[in-house]
């Protein structure tokens, strides 16, 4: 009898010993999963023109208009006033995490300015030292006049704010 309650002893402190390990294996391997998950992984963008230092020595100063077309392609803008230039673009943005903004980090602007004749008088590279941020990704368009909120608007005094109060307290339906 002695030896089948030791057995029943030794088979109890295995079966404790096995579930200890199986929960440990879990445990790193949730603890590994977490780690990679939270680790930092770094989002480059690259965005518009991809500047070629050979395509861009293909054309002097002198060269035509359609000759810069040929070599560089369409320019991401041009100008809408005064002589003729062409604009290239790039932008290189980071973004740290998948749920954080993109922060743009590089800008280079190729201007390639035209004379009366349309031949290339002269080329200038812009980055985000020279000025301020251009933004080309932006999806808004900013409206003159003020954002007013439902509450504001039916305060304001308008003919729409005083219709909609009016509707509100009970008064003449006929301002709509």
């Amino acid at each position: 009898m002695i030896a089948v309650g030791e057995t029943q002893v030794n088979k109890q402190k295995s079966a404790g010993k096995t579930k200890f390990l199986s929960k440990a294996a879990i445990a790193v391997v949730v603890a590994s999963s977490l780690l990679t998950a939270c680790s930092s992984t770094t989002d480059v963008f690259h965005n518009g023109y991809v500047l070629d230092e050979q395509s861009l020595q293909l054309i002097p100063v002198g060269s035509s208009r359609e000759q810069v077309l040929l070599t560089m392609g369409t320019p991401s803008t041009t100008a809408t006033f005064g002589n003729e230039v062409f604009y290239y673009i790039s932008q290189k943005r980071v973004r740290k995490a998948a749920f954080m903004k993109p922060q743009l980090v590089e800008q280079n602007i190729l201007a390639i300015y035209f004379d009366k004749n349309g031949v290339v008088s002269q080329k200038a590279n812009y980055t985000l030292q020279d000025g301020k941020v251009f933004d080309s990704i932006s999806r808004t368009t900013p409206t003159g006049g003020k954002d007013l909120t439902f509450l504001q608007q039916l305060l304001s005094g308008g003919p729409a704010g005083a219709g909609i109060a009016k509707s509100i307290l009970g008064g003449n339906n006929s301002a709509f």
